[in-house]
């Protein structure tokens, strides 16, 4: 039985963050190894109009990433970048992350994979921006529907590696 899970995002009062809340049916292993394994990660992160290329993928504590974004059909390529400051398996994913649009802007993110019952998980990441207004227009900027559908895609990949 398929189960649609809800995705929370929020802007954290007060504070320059947004976090991100979703429940998976997989064990905190097998959505960790989604988020660290760069084949795998291409095929669920961002909306579905959305092609992912990774460039530079060393997921482990100290190392760095880097990816494009484009869609087919017109000109639209972005890339993404940042380092991985702690990695650690099946719990924790530290890691900063920016974008060729604004590099200036680095934001520091912390995943954590909490198991729940019935072999499920639940990711929490939360994002510490530079100022209220950066946060502000990240929320405006329609990264909802590259979150919701990217969580609906590694909803799709987890149930295909059953």
């Amino acid at each position: 039985m398929k189960t649609q899970n809800q995705t929370q995002i929020e802007a954290v009062p007060d504070l320059p963050v947004i976090r991100i809340i979703r429940e998976f049916e997989a064990p905190p292993e097998r959505v960790f190894r989604a988020f660290v394994d760069p084949e795998l990660f291409a095929q669920w992160c961002g909306p579905r109009s959305i092609d992912t290329t990774v460039d530079r993928w060393d997921a482990r504590t100290g190392g760095e990433w880097r990816y494009t974004a484009s869609r087919a059909g017109d000109d639209f390529t972005m890339g993404f970048w940042g380092s991985f400051h702690e990695v650690r398996p099946a719990e924790r994913i530290v890691q900063t992350w920016a974008f060729d649009g604004n590099p200036d802007g680095v934001s520091l993110e912390t995943m954590t994979f909490e198991e729940l019952d019935g072999g499920r998980c639940r990711v929490t990441a939360q994002s510490v921006v530079e100022s209220m207004e950066i946060r502000d227009q990240m929320m405006a900027s329609g990264m909802e529907t590259g979150v919701l559908e990217g969580y609906e895609q590694l909803d799709e990949l987890l149930e295909g590696e059953r």
